[in-house]
């Protein structure tokens, strides 16, 4: 079982960047692919971006991949989404989630964490 804990949210003004923290209580995330999905108020939850088991592979939303990306590797017990340039329409719980077996933009993802509250002023 993996508990997963997300962190660094917050209110921000439009133009404004976030990093937020996805921590895996116990254990490092060797082994496990990593993924960032968000969902705004009232749509469905929507994928930002991921990390492979190795950390050698990472995946991106298109319309995000030019604002926002995972540092580093997942071989330590945090995966941060470091979110730039940030808009209003950003506003959304984020969510990580990790999987032995799954890697990718589906929502297949067998743990998951309670997800971190970003909102954007304009």
């Amino acid at each position: 079982q993996v508990q997963l804990v997300e962190s660094g949210g917050g209110l921000v003004q439009a133009g404004g960047s976030l990093r937020l923290s996805c921590a895996a209580s116990g254990r490092t995330f060797s082994n496990y692919a990593v993924g960032w999905f968000r969902q705004a108020p009232g749509k469905e939850r929507v994928f930002v971006a991921a990390i492979s088991w190795s950390g050698s592979s990472t995946t991106y939303a298109e319309s995000l991949k030019c604002r926002f990306t995972i540092p580093g590797d997942n071989a330590k017990n945090t995966v941060d989404l470091q979110t730039n340039s940030l808009k209003p329409e950003d506003t959304a719980v984020y969510c990580c989630a990790a999987d032995t077996r799954y890697y990718g933009r589906l929502g297949t993802y067998n743990y998951w964490g309670q997800g971190t509250q970003v909102t954007v002023s304009a």
